[in-house]
């Protein structure tokens, strides 16, 4: 399953093999691909991330988001676009800021290279057997 934050990207949840010493992991882990405007990034690296076609992507739930903040949604909605325009502009003029989602981990730009990093409680929150090879592997 995942979530599409438009006009910045998707956040997915992959679920994926790794061969052990003895045995196979079937872990999963959390993916970010970035879909910012590519005028944004013409100076940047960032990481490609696949996510399989089978994998649900929804868009985000604004009214879900209204009734947990107890703003608008029309308020909530035109908050996130307007964030992800600054961003994107910040971005575009060589600022490399970061931007922290909570409970999930910082989109960050350090040397020019865009990612996303997870913080290492979202990914062992994901997978409880097989944590420490899920954030080997995010």
């Amino acid at each position: 399953q995942g979530v599409l934050v438009a006009g910045l990207g998707t956040f997915a949840m992959l679920q994926e093999q790794f061969q052990g010493k003895e045995e196979v992991y079937v872990v999963r882990r959390p993916v970010f691909r970035l879909e910012l405007d590519v005028l944004c990034l013409q100076e940047l690296a960032f990481p490609t991330v696949v996510i399989p076609g089978n994998v649900k992507i929804k868009p985000l739930n604004y009214k879900r988001l209204s009734q947990a903040t107890s703003f608008p949604q029309h308020v909530v909605k035109d908050c996130m676009q307007e964030t992800i325009l600054l961003y994107s502009s910040q971005l575009k003029n060589g600022q490399r800021l970061s931007f922290a989602f909570k409970d999930i981990g910082v989109l960050s730009c350090k040397d020019d290279l865009l990612c996303m990093r997870f913080y290492s409680d979202c990914v062992t929150g994901l997978e409880r057997k097989a944590s420490r090879i899920a954030l080997l592997h995010t």
